[in-house]
């Protein structure tokens, strides 16, 4: 027989809990919590973020705080937070040795200061090489090529699939002869060149490979990148071409021919940055990336390649998001995991081998557009938080496309960039001339 007797309600949890659960707080940080924080707590109950809604609120009512990806912050850390066989060495390690969690050069930026470059690419071959030329006369560490759609996805400028993207978002190649007009007085022996393409990476690769033959420069010496990762472009960018094993076919050739005739050059880039853009959370940024890095592993030894040949040469691509200390995280993790990863599952002998090499770019869907100087301070945070985690080469970009908001020679960022430089503070900087896609690559 049912009882009428009413039921008592649910007692919400207490505000302090999570101070005890998981964690094995000191007897000092359990008097803080009951006689210090709960009195603060009752008297002034913290507020969500935003409207209540059940990101920031939990099943008892409590506001919920979050990173950006959702995962809970604790409103104090302590050493309770660490794992209770904490060790220095063990977890965490120097930098320049082994995990690299605190990053690959033992001095950081003081001996090897990150890669400078900007993203540039105008419609016509011509107007890009006048753009280099500019660049590299006021500064430029190296370039960086966009091209545009028809070029990404294989199509020449004359195709019906092009109308209206020809040049419209980079520079447009189609042949032997645009890729020489657009290294035309360019040392390509001397000058690292960052190429974004994948479908065609190895078709626009093989180009710039002759003009540099052409120059009498020689492959062993030349550097640079291509990004050539085509998972991510199944997976979130879908600049893709070819079907699946057709198309890792190909990146494993350009494994096998850049180990053996270009052996300073990263035959790919292995992206989470589209992943993230697409809408990821950094976790999963972290974990497609990784396992992509994997699976063009293990298709480079199935064709028999040696780890030690082509692995040195892997580089990576992450996001730089807006949560400060989330990204840093990521960053570290990335570096420990994948040198755990080579050396314990795939046998990697070489040192250089085992580094995670990573370039960041600064989320462009978290930015905006109508209002420039949120979008400058942002950038700033985001790049401190780049020095913070030891990468090697970042990009920020304000935005994607030309805005009538922004100013033809930005004297504030100028002066940000040189500020924030960690090495040599005071010394004077290049200007900077904002390229038509206003972005620049530092």
């Amino acid at each position: 027989m049912p009882s009428d007797k009413p039921k008592n309600p649910a007692v919400a949890e207490s505000p302090i809990a999570e101070v005890f659960e998981g964690r094995h707080p000191t007897p000092s940080e359990k008097e803080w919590a009951e006689k210090t924080l709960a009195p603060a707590l009752e008297k002034a109950p913290e507020k969500p973020i935003g409207a209540a809604s059940g990101v920031n609120l939990d099943e008892h009512g409590h506001a919920r705080f979050t990173t950006i990806s959702g995962v809970p912050i604790r409103r104090l850390y302590t050493p309770a937070d660490l794992p209770e066989d904490w060790n220095y060495e063990k977890y965490l390690g120097y930098p320049g040795q082994p995990p690299f969690t605190r990053g690959i050069h033992a001095s950081g930026y003081r001996g090897k200061l990150f890669t400078m470059r900007q993203f540039s690419g105008f419609a016509s071959p011509e107007e890009t090489n006048e753009r280099y030329k500019y660049l590299l006369e006021h500064g430029g560490g190296g370039l960086s090529v966009a091209f545009d759609l028809p070029t990404l996805m294989g199509y020449d400028s004359d195709h019906a699939a092009s109308e209206g993207e020809v040049g419209k978002c980079g520079v447009a190649i189609d042949s032997l002869e645009d890729m020489e007009i657009l290294f035309s007085g360019i040392d390509l022996e001397k000058t690292t060149v960052s190429m974004t393409i994948n479908s065609p990476a190895s078709v626009l690769w093989a180009m710039y490979l002759v003009v540099a033959e052409k120059q009498g420069a020689d492959w062993k010496k030349i550097s640079g990148t291509i990004q050539n990762d085509i998972l991510k472009e199944y997976i979130a960018q879908k600049e893709y071409i070819y079907p699946p094993a057709p198309s890792m076919r190909l990146v494993v050739d350009t494994f096998e021919f850049g180990s053996k005739f270009t052996p300073r050059f990263n035959t790919i880039s292995i992206s989470g940055y589209h992943i993230r853009e697409a809408g990821s959370t950094a976790l999963q940024e972290l974990a497609f990336t990784l396992y992509d890095g994997v699976e063009y592993v293990e298709w480079a030894r199935r064709r028999g390649l040696d780890i030690d040949e082509f692995g040195p040469r892997l580089s990576f691509f992450f996001n730089a998001h807006n949560d400060f200390f989330e990204e840093i995280a990521k960053y570290r993790a990335a570096r420990k995991i994948w040198y755990r990863v080579m050396k314990d599952r795939f046998g990697a002998k070489n040192q250089r081998t085992r580094l995670l090499r990573f370039h960041t770019q600064t989320a462009g869907v978290s930015l905006t557009r109508s209002n420039p100087g949120t979008t400058l301070l942002a950038l700033l945070c985001r790049r401190w938080r780049r020095f913070l985690a030891a990468r090697s080469r970042c990009t920020p970009i304000p935005t994607t496309k030309p805005s009538p908001f922004l100013p033809k020679r930005p004297r504030a960022l100028r002066c940000a960039r040189s500020r924030l430089s960690p090495t040599n503070q005071e010394s004077p900087r290049p200007s900077i001339r904002w390229a038509d896609r206003i972005s620049w690559k530092i």
